[in-house]
């Protein structure tokens, strides 16, 4: 490995503002700002848009597709039930 060539690794505290969370982890992101943590140290804090405490995967407030509504606006537009492939109990 050469020397002088990869960045800085060290301890940074990225902040979700959104949600009030921060978290601190190692890398190689820089800043201005500073912050003092938890074990009275200061760190260097990079805020960000969204993190896993506010990401509607993980918080659970993900929009769910309405996909019985979609599917019974298909049959009202198209008709359904009496076409090859309607989903009834033909023989197999």
């Amino acid at each position: 490995m050469q020397q002088d060539k990869h960045p800085e690794y060290r301890p940074v505290v990225f902040r979700d503002r959104s949600a009030g969370y921060a978290f601190l982890t190692r890398s190689t992101a820089t800043s201005d700002q500073h912050i003092e943590w938890d074990d009275g140290r200061t760190y260097p804090v990079v805020d960000v848009e969204i993190s896993s405490e506010s990401h509607p995967f993980y918080t659970g407030k993900a929009r769910t597709v309405d996909s019985e509504g979609r599917v019974a606006r298909f049959e009202r537009r198209y008709g359904g039930g009496t076409g090859q492939g309607s989903g009834g109990d033909a023989p197999a």
